[in-house]
């Protein structure tokens, strides 16, 4: 089993979300899970993108309902 150290910073921590998937493909990191947040705006209906938290993060909506995390591995 490899030991994982997610380099998302303390801020923005994938545990809150029941099951998530955390996979490194090369230099990536790619945490995958059900998004719970509450979103004050009417996000697009099939795929939505935004910068992240921290510089080289980016947040990919699928379907409204699927979180993917895309972030540098340290």
């Amino acid at each position: 089993m490899a030991n994982l150290t997610s380099s998302l910073p303390t801020s923005f921590h994938p545990g809150y979300v029941a099951t998530s998937i955390q996979l490194r493909v090369g230099r990536r990191e790619v945490s995958i899970g059900r998004d719970c947040r509450t979103r004050y705006y009417r996000a697009h209906p099939l795929l939505e993108c935004n910068p992240g938290v921290a510089p080289g993060h980016l947040h990919i909506l699928l379907l409204r309902r699927w979180l993917i995390v895309l972030s540098k591995a340290r």
